[in-house]
């Protein structure tokens, strides 16, 4: 007997809703929100409300409430539920719930991070972290501008410097002024300062403000208000410079590596521990007179990285804990965070942020760079398995068979998740000739920090540290 075969048999792989809710839901379980301890009036579940805004913002829509839209229908058809009906809903509940229940789930990442990336959880004995900011424009609208425009644009102490050596080199601005009556307000911009997994090549942890925001002051932020493993070494660009800061992770028990430029001043030979070559002080005459803090004893390394001389400062003395092969391997590196804000921008379609109230549009950014973490962890987890190294990942695929995968959540998928995740890599062909570089050797633009100023400790100096020898004791 011949038997027939039924050709509206269903594929053996699940449908793409189920899919991407396993996915989800293996990142972010409910237990991880036991703690969590809602109103008597809420009807909605954490987890199902942390699935609705990670969907709502993987949704490709060109608007917020068409996104949301396409979310509600999502959690509607696969879960059978949706934590909240309307899209007002979900951004209250985000406004009031997003500060206890993002550093939650940031946590399991980590977790997750450290189990699935052994192998490049640190790099060396380090723990490598870069931190960077970028400014993500929004909606211009009178709440939007009032919280996030600078209310002196143009007159902070960096303004005016600039404006001070344009004027001594005789360097006249190109572009035309419009009178100031025909000027168009500034844009409302917040600032996001970004700390950057370096080894596995995803966001860490991150800070918001206005435009106006200073970076040094988020990062201090984060180094009291977070928990930093064991051995972590900050790696980041001239920006991030001065007596503080530097005090500031030092006091937290941690390491930086930090590129510096004409505007540090360095001293050598103060006799306040063992000299020895590539010894330098950091200690500010502000510093040593009025606040009566102790000199920072630091590590000058003078390294080529590419075209150019970099002078990075740490306070990892030893050269067997951070030889000077691996701080240029480490300051290489940390320019995959520019590529993680081109991400977030331009692919993932953050470059201007919709929300029209500034609360709703923090709420808009933190959620797209947790959704867009996600995405990243789900690809890399996968591909290391198979050998692949997390530089390798193209975050763009991975968005893309995401989406995809959201827009068909009916149909049944052709291949497992984790052999479509291990899809999402970059060509590997080679170039036959070299790439344009980033800036022209005839650009005005092209950047420039200088070498720091290297000088040897006066009398001044050092009866400055003898005299904080005698108070100390």
């Amino acid at each position: 007997m011949v038997k027939r075969t039924d050709s509206r048999k269903k594929s053996r792989h699940p449908i793409n809703g189920t899919t991407l809710r396993k996915a989800v839901t293996w990142a972010i379980s409910d237990k991880i929100f036991a703690h969590v301890k809602l109103h008597g009036n809420t009807s909605w579940n954490v987890a199902d409300l942390v699935l609705l805004a990670v969907v709502w913002v993987w949704s490709g829509d060109a608007t917020l409430t068409g996104a949301f839209a396409e979310a509600h229908h999502w959690s509607m058809k696969v879960l059978g539920r949706a934590a909240v009906g309307t899209f007002q809903g979900l951004l209250k509940a985000l406004v009031t719930w997003s500060a206890p229940l993002l550093p939650i789930v940031a946590e399991r990442l980590h977790e997750l991070m450290e189990k699935h990336g052994v192998a490049h959880w640190r790099v060396g004995r380090w723990l490598a972290l870069t931190v960077d900011g970028s400014r993500m424009s929004t909606a211009r609208t009178l709440a939007n501008e009032k919280a996030f425009c600078a209310p002196s644009f143009g007159g902070s102490a960096t303004a005016k410097y600039r404006r001070k050596k344009r004027r001594k080199k005789g360097i006249r601005r190109r572009t035309r002024r419009k009178a100031k009556q025909n000027a168009a307000p500034m844009k409302p911009q917040i600032w996001v300062t970004l700390m950057w997994h370096m080894g596995l090549n995803m966001p860490w942890c991150w800070k918001t403000g206005p435009s106006n925001s200073s970076e040094r002051d988020h990062f201090r932020s984060m180094l009291a208000e977070r928990k930093f493993p064991e051995n972590t070494l900050f790696c980041a660009d001239a920006g991030f410079t001065g007596y503080e800061l530097w005090k500031a992770i030092l006091d937290a028990g941690h390491s930086f590596l930090i590129r510096v430029g004409a505007n540090v001043t360095l001293l050598r030979k103060l006799g306040y521990v063992r000299e020895r070559n590539g010894l330098v002080y950091f200690w500010p005459d502000k510093v040593a007179r009025k606040k009566k803090q102790p000199p920072l004893v630091l590590r000058l390394l003078q390294c080529q990285v590419g075209r150019c001389q970099v002078s990075l400062l740490t306070n990892v003395l030893r050269d067997e804990h951070l030889s000077d092969q691996e701080a240029i391997r480490l300051y290489k590196m940390r320019w995959g965070v520019e590529l993680q804000f081109r991400t977030v921008k331009q692919t993932f379609g953050r470059r201007k942020l919709r929300s029209r109230t500034p609360q709703r549009a923090y709420v808009e950014l933190d959620w797209s760079l947790m959704g867009l973490w996600l995405i990243q962890l789900f690809a890399i987890k996968e591909q290391i398995e198979i050998g692949e190294i997390p530089e390798h990942c193209s975050v763009s695929m991975a968005i893309h068979l995401i989406r995809t995968m959201l827009q068909r959540w009916s149909e049944h998928a052709e291949t497992t998740f984790a052999k479509t995740m291990r899809t999402a890599t970059k060509d590997s062909y080679k170039r036959k000739r070299s790439k344009q570089a980033r800036y022209q050797p005839d650009y005005k633009d092209k950047p420039a920090a200088g070498s720091p100023k290297v000088v040897k400790a006066t009398r001044q100096h050092k009866a400055l540290l003898h005299l904080h020898l005698n108070n100390a004791a």
